[in-house]
């Protein structure tokens, strides 16, 4: 079968380009999803010590720009009390990342999904007022999630997007929060060794397909009401656990 890079033939970067168009579909018509779709069916794919990076880069590599539009809306103490939170807890999870045994990770990273996918459907939001340490909980808890996986975002839609705030300021709270997490992610893949030149190359390889499904989605999210949206993502979210679950393999 022809090679597209060392370790990944032409069939395999195919399916993750697929998926990557996906997930960035995804976000672009729900907001959320795409480290739910694409971390656990990459992980079937390349092991969970890929996947997770995989996706670091090629979210972080699309979602650059989206930093300077947030920064003046965002409530900048709020970010970095959690940010603070970021940084104990992404450590964690990427150490985990690094030490776990792959089919062990492969389990847990699904029953994480599940969990989140519970919550999304659930609808549940947080409807207290965000404060110091409830803020700083989140943020460790959301870096645990994210070290380990990417999956960061559920704890902090549920968590800010809840109760009677503005939803711009919260929006923008949690592009730019998002910001910071990936660049403490970043730093502490290096540091454990899971960002090697492949992971780099095949990230630069997917990410025109991450951001093609991103501006696809952006752009037919007219086309039906965000709840009709809502519902398909979480059905590729389960679908994706679905075909993900090591007990295929």
């Amino acid at each position: 079968m022809a090679s597209l890079l060392p370790d990944v033939s032409l069939h395999l970067f195919l399916l993750l380009a697929l998926t990557a168009f996906v997930a960035g579909m995804a976000r672009g018509f729900s907001g959320f999803g795409a480290a739910l779709i694409f971390v656990p069916f990459a992980s079937r794919l390349l092991g969970p010590q890929a996947a997770a990076p995989l996706l670091l880069l090629t979210d972080g590599f699309v979602a650059l720009p989206l930093i300077w539009s947030a920064w003046e809306k965002a409530r900048k103490s709020e970010v970095g009390l959690m940010a603070v939170g970021g940084l104990i807890g992404i450590p964690l999870g990427t150490y985990a990342l690094s030490a776990g045994d792959p089919s062990l990770l492969r389990w847990i990273i699904s029953i994480i999904v599940a969990l989140m996918l519970l919550l999304l459907v659930s609808g549940w939001r947080y409807a207290g007022k965000p404060h110091g340490g409830v803020t700083v909980g989140v943020g460790a808890m959301s870096g645990v999630f994210g070290g380990l996986a990417q999956l960061s975002g559920p704890p902090v839609v549920a968590y800010w997007l809840g109760g009677n705030h503005d939803h711009r300021e919260m929006r923008a709270s949690t592009i730019l929060y998002f910001a910071f997490s990936t660049l403490i992610a970043f730093f502490s893949y290096l540091i454990g060794k899971l960002l090697t030149l492949t992971i780099f190359k095949l990230a630069v390889l997917l990410a025109p397909f991450f951001a093609g499904g991103l501006f696809l989605g952006s752009r037919i999210f007219h086309l039906a009401s965000p709840e009709t949206f809502r519902k398909i993502c979480l059905g590729l979210i389960a679908l994706s656990l679905g075909l993900s679950l090591p007990v295929w393999g």
